[in-house]
């Protein structure tokens, strides 16, 4: 499988690296969060690091630290705008619950690391 990037979530990403010429992609994972267990990760990735799986649409390399991989393989990233909010929001296959307040999520417990 791979990390899928919506149009509008690869033109962002694009836009945050041309300022920030040094970073090699888009880092994407999880970590313990919330009141469900994963709280999702987006950020610049600034290195490979060992055990990184990297994805590439379109001339974004998308970076997925080992721990991650199972619990967003498959999901798909988009960019939304309402108002004068803008977030990025997940279409994660894997999950199989989120808390109330859509901060964190569960994964099937045989995915978990």
């Amino acid at each position: 499988m791979a990390i899928q990037l919506a149009p509008a979530a690869l033109q962002r990403i694009r836009g945050f690296l041309a300022e920030t010429p040094q970073a090699l992609g888009f880092r994407f994972g999880v970590q313990r969060s919330g009141c469900s267990g994963w709280g999702y990760l987006a950020d610049l990735a600034r290195e490979q690091r060992p055990g990184d799986t990297v994805f590439e649409q379109d001339g974004v390399r998308i970076y997925v630290d080992a721990d991650s991989l199972a619990q967003v393989d498959g999901t798909r990233i988009d960019f939304l705008k309402s108002g004068l909010n803008e977030q990025f929001v997940f279409d994660n296959p894997n999950v199989a619950a989120a808390c109330g307040c859509g901060e964190s999520f569960t994964t099937d417990p045989g995915r978990a690391a």
